[in-house]
C-alpha cells in the first residue's frame, strides 16, 4: 500500500514523568492532537495540555496488569489514524528505548500511514541525574550500558551477565522483578561492596530513591517498600552523587535498624 501524503501518526517521548521534561516539540504534538493514545505513567498534569476537544485514550501497560496488548494498541493507532487529522501516540520516556515504538511505527507504515518520531527524554538519563547522580565521569568510567532487566520471556536479560563483568556504568530498566539475579551476577563479578542506587518514580513527586552497595541493596528495597516503575544504577559513579555524604548517613542509619 503506497503511503499517504499527509502525515497522520507522530509517536511522541513524554519523557520521564515530571509534565515539565516532555519536549517543546512533544508539546507541539499533544497540542495539535484531535485523538492520543497515552501510557498508563503519562501524567495527567500533562495529559491537561491536549485541546478540549481531543480524545484520550488510556492503552497503558503495567507489568501484570497489561489493559490491551501490543497488536491491541497497534490496531487502535491505525483505527484512529483512518478516521482523524491528528493522532498522537504518546508514550512514557523514549519510544525508541525499550519503548516498542519501532515495533508500532513498523506496523502503522505497513499501512500506508506516514509517522514522525519525536524522542523523549529516557528514564535511563533523567533518574539518575534527578538524584544527583553522573552517568559518566573522567576517571571515573569510560561508558555506561542501558539494558532492559527482563527479557519478553521474564527472565533476566543475558547482557546484564556481560555488562557486571566491564568497567561500565549500568542502568537497568524493568529489573525489580528480577533484583536477586541482578545481584547475585554482580556480586560475583564485582563483589558486595559495588555501589548501587534505585530510584522509583523518577522526576515526579512519588520519587523515592536508595543507595547502598551489592551485598545491601535487597534489604534496603524492602525496608523502603521500593518498587516498579523504578531504575537501577550500578557502578562507581553512585558514589559520586553530589549528595554523597547525606547518602552516606541514610546507609549507616538503614545499617542500624
Amino acid at each position: 500500500m503506497a503511503k499517504t501524503t499527509n502525515l497522520k501518526v507522530r509517536l511522541v517521548g513524554a519523557g520521564p514523568g515530571d509534565p515539565e521534561l516532555i519536549t517543546l516539540k512533544g508539546l507541539s504534538a499533544m497540542k495539535k492532537a484531535d485523538v492520543i493514545l497515552h501510557d498508563a505513567l503519562v501524567s495527567k498534569e500533562l495529559l491537561n495540555h491536549a485541546s478540549p476537544s481531543c480524545k484520550l485514550v488510556n492503552v497503558g501497560k503495567r507489568a501484570g496488569k497489561h489493559t490491551l496488548s501490543q497488536d491491541e494498541i497497534n490496531r487502535l493507532i491505525v483505527f484512529y489514524a483512518t478516521r482523524y487529522k491528528n493522532v498522537a501516540r504518546l508514550k512514557g520516556g523514549d519510544p525508541y528505548v525499550f519503548g516498542r515504538g519501532h515495533e508500532e511505527l513498523d506496523y502503522i507504515h505497513k499501512r500506508g500511514i506516514s509517522v514522525e518520531i519525536i524522542p523523549g527524554i529516557s528514564s535511563a538519563i533523567a533518574a539518575p541525574a534527578s538524584v544527583g547522580i553522573p552517568l559518566t565521569k573522567r576517571g571515573i568510567n569510560e561508558s555506561f550500558w542501558v539494558i532492559t532487566g527482563t527479557c519478553s520471556s521474564g527472565e533476566m536479560s543475558n547482557d546484564i551477565r556481560l555488562a557486571s563483568q566491564s568497567g561500565a556504568t549500568v542502568i537497568i530498566l524493568m529489573g525489580m522483578n528480577n533484583l536477586s539475579q541482578i545481584v547475585q551476577n554482580f556480586y560475583y563479578s564485582r563483589g558486595a561492596d559495588e555501589p548501587v542506587a534505585i530510584v522509583q518514580r523518577a522526576t515526579t513527586a512519588g520519587q523515592k530513591s536508595i543507595r547502598g552497595t551489592i551485598g545491601t541493596i535487597q534489604q534496603l528495597v524492602i525496608s523502603n517498600k521500593i518498587s516498579a516503575p523504578a531504575v537501577i544504577i550500578i557502578g562507581k559513579v553512585v558514589n559520586e552523587s553530589s549528595i554523597h555524604e547525606v547518602l552516606k548517613e541514610d546507609l549507616i542509619r538503614h545499617a542500624s535498624i
